[in-house]
C-alpha cells in the first residue's frame, strides 16, 4: 500500500466513520452492553485518539510513552475532534512525501514494541477504526439508535 492509496482509503472510511457516530444517541454516550465493555463515548474517543496517532506518526513524532490525552466533556465536543483530527489526518498525509516518513515504533505484543514502516502503520491505525466503527454500529443499535449504511444497505438506511 502507498501512501496515495491510504488516503484515498481514509476519505472514504473517515467519512463512514463520522456518519456513523454522527448517528449515535448523544444522550446515551455512557451506554455500554457489559460490565467490561468501554462506554460509547470512550469507543468514539478511542477513535481521535488513533487519529491523533496517524497525525503523529505522519510528523514523524509519534513517541510511546505520552499517556492517553484527557478526552473532552461532552459527546459533542468528541465529534469535533474527530472532525478536527480527520482533517488534520488528511492535510497532513497530503503533504507528506513517503521516503521522509520514519518507520513507527509501536505495540506488536503485549509489553513488546516493534517497528512499522510508515503506511503500514497508517493502515493499522484505520483497520483499528473502522474496527471500533463496527462495535460503534451494534451500540447504536442496543441504545435505541439508528445503525446507517456502512457497505452497503441497513434496516435503518436501505438503497432502495
Amino acid at each position: 500500500m502507498t501512501l496515495g492509496d491510504f488516503i484515498a482509503l481514509f476519505k472514504r472510511e473517515h467519512a463512514v466513520t463520522r456518519k456513523m457516530l454522527h448517528a449515535f444517541p448523544a444522550d446515551k454516550s455512557d451506554f455500554k452492553p457489559h460490565e467490561r465493555s468501554n462506554t460509547a463515548f470512550a469507543l468514539a474517543w478511542t477513535c481521535v485518539v488513533e487519529q491523533m496517532m496517524m497525525l503523529k506518526a505522519l510528523e514523524n513524532d509519534l513517541v510511546l510513552g505520552r499517556g492517553m490525552p484527557k478526552p473532552p466533556a461532552t459527546w459533542a465536543e468528541v465529534l469535533e475532534a474527530f472532525d478536527a483530527t480527520g482533517a488534520s489526518v488528511l492535510a497532513a498525509a497530503e503533504g507528506a512525501s513517503e521516503p521522509l516518513l520514519k518507520p513507527v515504533t509501536f505495540y506488536i505484543a503485549p509489553k513488546q514494541t516493534g517497528e512499522y514502516p510508515p503506511v503500514t502503520f497508517l493502515w493499522f491505525m484505520l483497520s483499528d477504526q473502522i474496527h471500533h466503527r463496527g462495535q460503534m454500529s451494534v451500540y447504536s443499535r442496543m441504545a435505541g439508535g439508528k445503525v446507517p449504511s456502512i457497505y452497503g444497505p441497513s434496516a435503518d438506511e436501505p438503497w432502495n
